[in-house]
């Protein structure tokens, strides 16, 4: 029985590195292709956002349902259908199509993470495997954004723009078979009288402690979603090949799996964590203003810091919900992240020809961290009595 859940445990860490592979192997494509179509800064910056929208839209249905009806069939139906999308991608005529295509793909794919973390998270029996569970995940997730960028820009070289995007289509059907074949779902549904539950529920969820969690979670997505929107451009603007922006994304995630191999790491408070890890983050977007390094290196910090903060995410959701309102936490952690993509999306492509976006994300990362971090501080101190001499 433990070799079976042994078994299981690794075939879902298998599915979400490839499904974490095949979601990055896009990103240095999107962009030049959209550009390649007619689309403007201001409309990839829309068509950017309008998916996020629809990955938010998703990520709140998913939670709930993930918890009700089970984590595998929210794993499957998606693929299948985001397949469908990728490939179709290939035959888009303008930016029209794009934005239809992009935001019904940004809204299969949103139910995928919520499902396969709550499905992982229901395997381990303690914090300490909770931490585990989720380094191997951050570390195969690294090792998948190290490399896509790579195979995404290459294809493009290879075989063009249109083609690159039905081979995306064609692997992504192939990991939903391999999901629907191998992938179980063993962990029991558990329905009980949902007034009493969802009341006890939603406080959880919306503790004081979470709700600083998630908006970490929004500033870390939001100074995230500069960096992916602006290091394509750089294709458009600079001339450089889709091979040359992939290569900036791989030296983020070398960082990445820079940190996530520091394991002692771990040991510190979650919180903590996500607060030094997100001040790391907004230091170096200022430094890359400022040019005070090369964008390899500072894209190597980025991402040792992005590195600290995603382990410590999930920790933190799993350490404040309970288990049967996992589905439910990270549908929202989820909700969250795509409410930062949305924002950083849209205002990059406002306001990039007139003001920096890199600013923007330095003032948004510092804000939130010294509201957490006064919060965090005040709800650390002894409350004080008021005595009178009478």
């Amino acid at each position: 029985m433990v070799k079976e859940a042994t078994v299981d445990k690794w075939n879902i860490f298998i599915v979400m590195f490839l499904i974490s592979l095949m979601m990055r192997v896009q990103v240095p494509v999107f962009t030049p292709y959209a550009t390649m179509l007619g689309a403007s800064s201001m409309i990839i910056g829309v068509i950017l956002s309008v998916t996020s929208f629809t990955n938010l839209t998703g990520n709140i249905v998913a939670g709930p349902m993930v918890d009700r009806f089970g984590k595998k069939r929210f794993i499957v139906i998606p693929l299948f259908a985001s397949a469908v999308f990728f490939v179709a991608h290939g035959f888009a005529a303008d930016s029209n199509d794009l934005l239809l295509l992009h935001g019904l793909n940004g809204f299969a794919l949103a139910f995928l993470i919520p499902a396969a973390l709550a499905l992982l998270s229901g395997y381990a029996k303690n914090s300490r495997q909770q931490g585990k569970n989720m380094a191997i995940y951050g570390i195969l997730s690294t090792i998948s954004a190290i490399f896509a960028p790579l195979i995404g820009g290459q294809l493009v070289v290879l075989v063009g723009y249109e083609n690159a995007y039905f081979l995306i289509g064609a692997a992504i059907f192939a990991i939903a078979l391999y999901t629907l074949i191998f992938l179980n779902d063993r962990q029991p549904v558990v329905i009980k009288n949902e007034t009493k539950k969802s009341k006890k529920t939603n406080q959880t969820i919306i503790s004081p402690t979470i709700l600083l969690v998630y908006l970490i979670g929004f500033a870390v997505m939001y100074i995230h979603g500069v960096i992916i929107f602006e290091i394509p451009y750089l294709t458009v603007e600079q001339g450089l090949s889709t091979v040359s922006t992939g290569l900036l994304f791989s030296y983020m995630g070398l960082g990445t799996l820079l940190s996530l191999s520091l394991m002692f790491i771990n040991r510190f408070d979650p919180l903590k964590r996500l607060l030094f890890g997100l001040f790391g983050m907004s230091l170096t977007i200022y430094a890359l203003i400022l040019s005070v390094f090369t964008l390899p290196i500072l894209l190597l910090i980025v991402g040792f810091f992005f590195g600290i903060v995603m382990p410590a995410m999930g920790a933190a959701i799993t350490n404040y919900a309970g288990q049967e309102t996992y589905g439910r936490a990270f549908g929202y952690m989820s909700a969250v992240y795509s409410l930062g993509m949305i924002a950083s999306s849209f205002v990059t492509g406002a306001i990039r020809d007139i003001f920096s976006p890199y600013f923007v994300a330095f003032l948004v990362g510092m804000f939130v961290t010294v509201f957490v971090g006064y919060k965090k501080l005040q709800s650390s101190q002894p409350p004080q009595h008021n005595t009178r001499l009478i």
